[in-house]
């Protein structure tokens, strides 16, 4: 067994709780005239998933889906809307806005797509939330801001929904490589009681029931998502957290190295789809 391969005992463990319940493929996503590709050919002929992605949105209930296919309906968008407003708004010593330096938000249109990204000025990868409160050190002298805050919130999801329609395109070679490697190394690591590793779930059974869960492929690019459960939006970081803490494992925390590697590695095996952020999950 190489060491990718899952453990027998963790699979079977969810294979027995779990029924299969194939997600619904006959339907599209379009938003606002934007035809959204949420089935797809992956990018990488290596990717673990096998030759099709299907985005998390095939695998919600009807009534779930709806709430996506139109922004007025869309809880998420309340946090969209702050993020446009904050974008505005001048903060920090330097009394500037984001708009000041950077124009419209629709400038970056893709950028979202692109995360996680190499910093050269952090010298390391940056996450969105990251890349926003680098920002807004560096350029507003401003004070950062929590990681599921309202505020980091309504501008990752602001910034997110330009890049609507746009594909999922991270750097994984130079020096994102050795921060792939990571990632890939922690998605196949069994952890906790459980002794899950998130290839348990999203690999080995995708498709399946477990317990009310649809278990879907685990693609990112929904995010930041509104979750029914959480009656509110949330980061990346918040549910891979809470991936961690369903193994009964001890979480690492948002932002840290460990769940920046598993993001850039969980985004390179989406590569293929298209950002659909912010959707709506169960």
């Amino acid at each position: 067994m190489n060491r990718y391969a899952l453990g027998v005992g963790a699979a079977a463990m969810v294979v027995g709780a779990a029924a299969l319940a194939d997600p619904n493929t006959d339907v599209a996503l379009e938003i606002d005239g934007v035809a959204i590709k949420t089935i797809a050919a992956s990018a990488h002929a290596d990717n673990p998933i096998g030759d099709t992605l299907i985005s998390g949105w095939h695998y919600r209930n009807d009534e779930t889906r709806a709430l996506q296919l139109d922004d007025f309906d869309n809880p998420a968008f309340l946090a969209v809307e702050l993020g446009r407003e904050l974008w505005e708004a001048a903060d920090g010593a330097s009394g500037k806005s984001c708009a000041d330096c950077h124009g419209g938000i629709d400038g970056f249109a893709g950028l979202r797509a692109n995360m996680p990204k190499w910093s050269e000025a952090a010298g390391r990868p940056l996450t969105l939330e990251q890349w926003i409160n680098w920002s807004r050190k560096e350029h507003q002298g401003a004070e950062p801001w929590k990681w599921e805050s309202e505020q980091m919130l309504g501008m990752t999801a602001a910034i997110a929904v330009e890049s609507r329609g746009m594909p999922m395109d991270v750097q994984t070679d130079g020096p994102m490589a050795e921060w792939f490697e990571k990632g890939r190394d922690l998605y196949y690591t069994r952890t906790g009681q459980l002794d899950f590793a998130c290839a348990s779930c999203h690999e080995a059974n995708s498709g399946m029931m477990l317990r009310a869960d649809h278990l879907s492929q685990g693609h990112l690019n929904g995010f930041p998502t509104y979750r029914l459960k959480w009656q509110g939006i949330g980061s990346i970081h918040r549910r891979l957290k809470g991936c961690v803490q369903d193994t009964r494992a001890e979480p690492y925390a948002v932002g840290s190295d460990e769940l920046v590697a598993l993001e850039l590695y969980v985004s390179w095996r989406g590569e293929g789809l298209d950002i659909e952020a912010p959707a709506v999950r169960q």
